[in-house]
């Protein structure tokens, strides 16, 4: 049996994952919890085929954990789930750790597809992310100015660019004020803009919104 961990803050949405898999004969959902600091402490207790993990999540963010992960002996592969399309963390997930990416959009079989694919050592990406990463490889230019930033500096890029305010991200990061404000400037610095209204423009360009 693969055995899973959900890591999730919202319990409909792990209630209906719970749904997809109890119809399948070869998967069960072993734990599941909500913050990033459980899924942390519940891997070094305990032993998980896969860990299907949320980007956006109380105490931290899914890029945060990936690479806390890193340091774990025993860390399962992770299969990202979230809301967030894939332009916006697919790639960028990728490239810290997890092993799958798939939008809350997606079809049940398609999930149990990547589950499948995971637990068996191999990487699941959907069709039309693997057109867009093929596409990237034939281009010959620099990659992307954003690409500079941190994994914390492209979240709060993304959530400035949606029109969120700094004292919105504040809170929903459980931040403060002035460290947004010094995150916001190091982002502008490093993609080489001037203000918030560039910044928009710059993340619908390069479809990060």
């Amino acid at each position: 049996m693969i055995r899973i961990i959900i890591v999730d803050d919202h319990p409909i949405f792990r209630e209906g994952l719970k749904k997809i898999i109890s119809e399948s004969h070869d998967i069960v959902i072993s734990d599941e919890v909500s913050t990033g600091m459980e899924l942390l402490d519940r891997v070094k207790k305990n032993s998980y085929d896969i860990i299907i993990l949320d980007i956006s999540l109380p105490d931290m963010s899914g890029l945060e954990i990936l690479g806390n992960l890193q340091n774990e002996k025993k860390r399962p592969p992770v299969l990202i789930i979230s809301m967030h399309p894939e332009e916006q963390y697919a790639v960028r997930a990728l490239k810290t750790g997890a092993s799958g990416y798939l939008t809350k959009g997606s079809i049940p079989d398609e999930l149990l597809t990547a589950i499948r694919r995971v637990s068996a050592g191999r990487k699941y990406i959907s069709s039309a992310l693997a057109e867009k990463l093929a596409a990237d490889l034939n281009n010959s230019g620099e990659e992307p100015a954003h690409d500079k930033l941190s994994d914390r500096e492209y979240q709060v890029m993304v959530m400035l660019a949606s029109g969120k305010s700094t004292g919105e991200i504040a809170k929903q990061l459980s931040l403060s004020l002035p460290t947004i404000s010094t995150y916001r400037s190091r982002i502008l610095q490093k993609i080489n803009l001037k203000n918030n209204a560039e910044l928009i423009h710059y993340a619908i360009k390069n479809n990060l919104v």
